[in-house]
C-alpha cells in the first residue's frame, strides 16, 4: 500500500511499515526507593503518619500501586517515534489512552525486560491513534505486567484506514457508589517527572507556553496513578492485589494544585471509573475501569 496523501501532502505513517513492527527490548529494574518516590508523586504520604499512607512511603510495610507498572515500560510509548514508517513531530503527539494488566502482584524490587510492539494504527480522521503493546518480565521470564499505550498524532489521520473499536466503560447515569477528593500540590508535576517522564511540557512555562498552556500541566499518568489510588483507597480498602486491570482514556488537562475528584460504581468485577478536576469541571479520565482479579 502506498502512503496515503492528506490535502496532497504525504501522511508521514507507513501502515504497512509500522502496524506490527517490533520495538527494541528494554531492561530495567527498580527498588524499594523508586517506588515510594512514584507513590510520593502522585500525592501518596498525606496524612503521612496515616497507616494507609505509611504502607505507600515507608519501606518496612510497602506495597505497589498497579498503576506504578507503566514505569518500567514507559520508554515504549516514546519508541515509536524511532519506528520505520513514522515520521511524526513529537509536538503533536498526545497519550490517549492507558491499560495495564497485572499477571502478578508487583514486588517492591525486581529486573524486568520489556518487549513492545505496535499493534494497531487507527485513522481518527483529525488524528492518527497508534497502539503499543508492551509485556514485562522478570528476570526469570514470568510475566509481570502488560501495558497497553494509545498514542493520539494530531493532523496525521485522513489515510482511510479503521476508525478503530468505540470506548467502553462507560459510567452509569446514576449517582456514583464513591466519590473521592484528592488534592494536587503546585509541584506534583515536579515530584511526578523524578519518576522517569523529563517532557519539559511539564516544568517549563516557556515549553508549556508552545503547546498552547499558559503554565505546565500535569503528567497524564500522574493524574492515571492518582485515581488509581483513590479507587484502591476507598473501594478496596487498600488492596493493590485485588487489582487485575486498570484502563482509562484521557480526557482533559490537569494542572498542578488542581483536586482531582474521582466517581467510582460499582458493577459485578468491575469498578466503572470517571475523573474531573474540581475547580473547572473538567474531564480528567474518562471510560475508566478497574477490574478485580478472580480468584485463583
Amino acid at each position: 500500500m502506498p502512503a496515503a496523501r492528506l490535502e496532497g501532502a504525504l501522511v508521514p505513517i507507513d501502515i504497512e511499515k509500522v502496524l506490527n513492527a517490533a520495538l527494541p527490548s528494554q531492561k530495567s529494574s527498580w527498588t524499594a526507593d523508586d517506588v515510594i518516590l512514584y507513590h510520593l508523586g502522585i500525592g501518596a504520604g498525606v496524612p503521612p503518619t496515616a497507616e494507609g499512607e505509611l504502607d505507600y512511603t515507608y519501606e518496612a510495610r510497602l506495597k505497589v500501586l498497579p498503576s506504578f507498572g507503566v514505569i518500567p515500560a514507559f520508554g515504549a510509548m516514546g519508541g515509536v517515534i524511532g519506528v520505520e514508517g513514522v515520521s511524526i513531530n513529537p509536538m503533536m503527539i498526545l497519550h490517549g489512552e492507558q491499560a495495564i494488566t497485572i499477571h502478578r502482584p508487583i514486588p517492591t524490587s525486581a529486573e524486568v525486560t520489556t518487549s513492545a510492539r505496535v499493534t494497531d494504527v487507527f485513522d481518527k480522521g483529525k488524528g492518527a491513534a497508534i497502539v503499543v503493546v508492551a509485556d514485562s518480565a522478570d528476570a526469570s521470564g514470568q510475566p509481570l505486567f502488560t501495558n497497553r499505550f494509545l498514542i493520539f498524532v494530531r493532523g496525521e489521520g485522513g489515510f482511510g484506514g479503521p476508525s478503530g473499536p468505540p470506548p467502553g466503560h462507560a459510567a452509569p447515569e446514576r449517582e456514583p457508589d464513591l466519590v473521592v477528593e484528592s488534592a494536587t500540590l503546585e509541584q506534583q508535576a515536579l515530584l511526578y517527572r523524578l519518576s522517569g517522564d523529563k517532557n519539559p511540557l511539564h516544568a517549563d512555562p516557556s515549553f508549556a507556553a508552545m503547546g498552547g498552556f499558559d503554565r505546565p500541566i500535569l503528567h497524564g499518568l500522574c493524574s492515571y496513578g492518582i485515581v488509581c489510588k483513590a479507587v484502591v483507597d476507598s473501594a478496596l480498602d487498600g488492596d493493590v492485589d485485588q487489582v487485575g486491570s486498570y484502563e482509562a482514556r484521557f480526557g482533559g488537562v490537569v494542572f498542578p494544585g488542581d483536586t482531582i475528584v474521582t466517581s467510582i460504581w460499582r458493577d459485578g468485577s468491575r469498578l466503572l471509573i470517571s475523573a474531573s478536576t474540581k475547580e473547572r469541571g473538567t474531564p480528567v479520565v474518562t471510560n475508566s475501569a478497574i477490574t478485580l482479579r478472580e480468584e485463583s
